[in-house]
């Protein structure tokens, strides 16, 4: 593969050793969402009922539209080798033969909480600033070289952690959750890890240069930004009680997706 070029970038200077710019990409997490205070929140057993509902409901979009980016990746990708591997990450997701996928897994966990099906799938509890974030993760991947759109997904170097820590802490802090609830994390624990090697392979093998390294790092901090800021409109509406509009109704009035 050629390296990938960075019109934005303009770093000088050498090129980080692989080791070292693993390491940079490692260090990235020192901004994932798990250290958002409303993550922190339900970590430590803070969050109420409607909280938790609230943060099951929004992340849903963001599982759903999961397979939508990896779908547009595959279109944009011209080598076979990468596309039967990237390719089980929709079936991870969306589901094939007895497992029912990451999709049916996060309904389960919504009934846990107490939602229910046919409220997570009307989207009538996304906050806007949540279907923005999502919507520009998805239609960055939609217009990146493949390759971009892969480094994209390295936020699932983190992703273990945080699926352990709810295993870990919210069976003692939430014991009204149904424990079929805890499905999802479970399963993307050993997911997580697997495409995680597949996307540090792709990043390694093309970010060769110091501009390049630099372009990857940026776009890894551009997929923090938006895990970040879906947590930050769900504080504004279930924490600070400040949803979209609450100074004129409230009733959700905001628009639920345009085709």
């Amino acid at each position: 593969m050629t390296s990938i070029a960075s019109p934005l970038a303009s770093s000088q200077g050498d090129a980080l050793s692989p080791e070292a710019f693993r390491e940079a990409l490692m260090a990235k997490g020192a901004y994932y969402h798990i250290h958002h205070p409303y993550q922190v929140d339900m970590a430590e057993g803070r969050a109420t009922p409607a909280q938790l509902r609230g943060w099951v409901a929004n992340r849903f979009y963001y599982q759903i539209n999961i397979p939508q980016k990896d779908a547009a990746l595959l279109a944009n990708c011209p080598d076979a080798a990468t596309r039967r591997r990237w390719i089980q990450r929709l079936l991870d997701h969306d589901g094939h033969g007895e497992d029912g996928g990451g999709i049916e897994a996060w309904l389960t966990l919504g009934e846990a909480v107490g939602l229910s099906r046919d409220e997570l799938w009307s989207q009538e509890h996304v906050l806007p600033g949540v279907r923005f974030a999502v919507d520009a993760y998805v239609n960055f991947v939609r217009r990146a070289d493949w390759r971009e759109a892969a480094i994209s997904s390295l936020t699932e170097l983190f992703a273990p952690a945080a699926h352990k820590s709810r295993l870990d802490t919210w069976p003692t802090h939430y014991p009204w959750i149904n424990v079929a609830g805890y499905g999802y994390f479970r399963k993307r624990l050993k997911e997580a890890r697997r495409d995680v090697e597949h996307g540090l392979e792709v990043a390694l093998a093309v970010c060769t240069t110091a501009a390049a390294q630099q372009r990857a790092l940026d776009i890894l901090q551009f997929k923090l930004d938006v895990l970040w800021s879906m947590l930050d409109a769900m504080t504004l509406a279930y924490q600070l009680d400040r949803a979209p509009y609450h100074s004129v109704t409230d009733r959700r009035v905001y628009h639920r997706g345009l085709s």
